[in-house]
């Protein structure tokens, strides 16, 4: 009987130093997955306060046409 008490008193011991460990790991879990969450919604803000203005400069650049004789263009008599 001692035996089978030890042994259940050591499996307890085991059972709370294993809850103890797996408990702070889903919390490690959880606190990425927020993190995570809100530098997702950090990047899609960001995004739509620049959209019309990133646009707006691509637009321009293509928009922009300038021709010019490229410089090693050779005319030939």
């Amino acid at each position: 009987m001692e035996v089978e008490q030890y042994r259940r008193e050591r499996e307890q011991e085991f059972q709370s130093k294993q809850q103890a460990a797996m408990g702070s790991q889903g919390n490690l879990s959880a606190e990425v997955e927020q993190a995570t969450r809100r530098q997702v919604q950090g990047m899609q803000s960001s995004q739509q306060r620049n959209r019309e203005r990133v646009l707006a400069q691509l637009l321009g650049m293509v928009c922009d046409v300038r021709p010019q004789v490229h410089p090693n263009y050779r005319i030939t008599v």
